[in-house]
């Protein structure tokens, strides 16, 4: 058994979870924030038998694609002598970040 730790933008989150669960795999769906654009994105643990990993993984690629945004710099967290003037970006946004650790026991009580 594996369990997939995915990272996604709150934005893909709804139809990936949809999707998943059409499929019959087990979605738990936490909210989080991520540390550079400080926006808020979606922790899925998905626990899959080891033989059903890539299909799950399939999912998550074809639904949970990177894109372009343009937003303001962040806030720097400590300050130094100066003003701050925050200035637009461009960074790529969603994708998924994907972990898959293999699970030794699990248990359904």
């Amino acid at each position: 058994m594996k369990l997939i730790i995915a990272i996604v933008q709150d934005e893909d989150a709804p139809k990936l979870v949809e999707s998943l669960m059409k499929n019959n795999f087990g979605v738990t769906k936490l909210a989080s924030t991520g540390g550079f654009l400080r926006a808020g994105n979606t922790t899925l643990i998905i626990g899959v038998k080891k033989e059903r990993l890539d299909e799950a993984i399939g999912i998550i690629k074809k639904l949970c694609k990177s894109r372009k945004r343009v937003t303001t710099s962040p806030a720097p967290n400590t300050w130094s002598a100066g003003v701050y003037m925050p200035y637009p970006v461009e960074v790529n946004v969603g994708g998924a970040t994907i972990f898959v650790v293999d699970v030794e026991d699990f248990q359904k009580i």
